[in-house]
């Protein structure tokens, strides 16, 4: 009986082999980097949008802070989404 095939996930052993090359990271270090890389552009706008908000709310921010400073960081993201008000950062935050 043949075993189901695992979805064929892409290999980044080219850029892995590169950073170990090119700096003093070793394969295993250079392989967490790229996957961490990986993760960060991988992350939704809803969900950079809660994460900062925690993020910037144990610092101790107020709400009206935090979501100006959040509206400014958004544009900067390597896929910057559409302009978002403020009010629909915090619907993104409390629903």
């Amino acid at each position: 009986m043949l075993e189901p095939r695992q979805p064929a996930r892409p290999s980044h052993d080219d850029l892995v082999d590169h950073l170990v090359r090119s700096t003093a990271l070793r394969r295993g270090e250079a392989a967490r980097v790229v996957l961490d890389v990986l993760a960060y552009f991988d992350e939704t706008t809803d969900e950079f949008v809660r994460r900062r908000h925690r993020e910037l709310q144990s610092g101790g921010l107020a709400n009206t802070v935090i979501f100006e400073r959040i509206a400014a960081e958004l544009p900067h993201r390597a896929v910057a989404p559409p302009e978002l008000s403020l009010r629909q950062l915090r619907r993104m935050v409390y629903g």
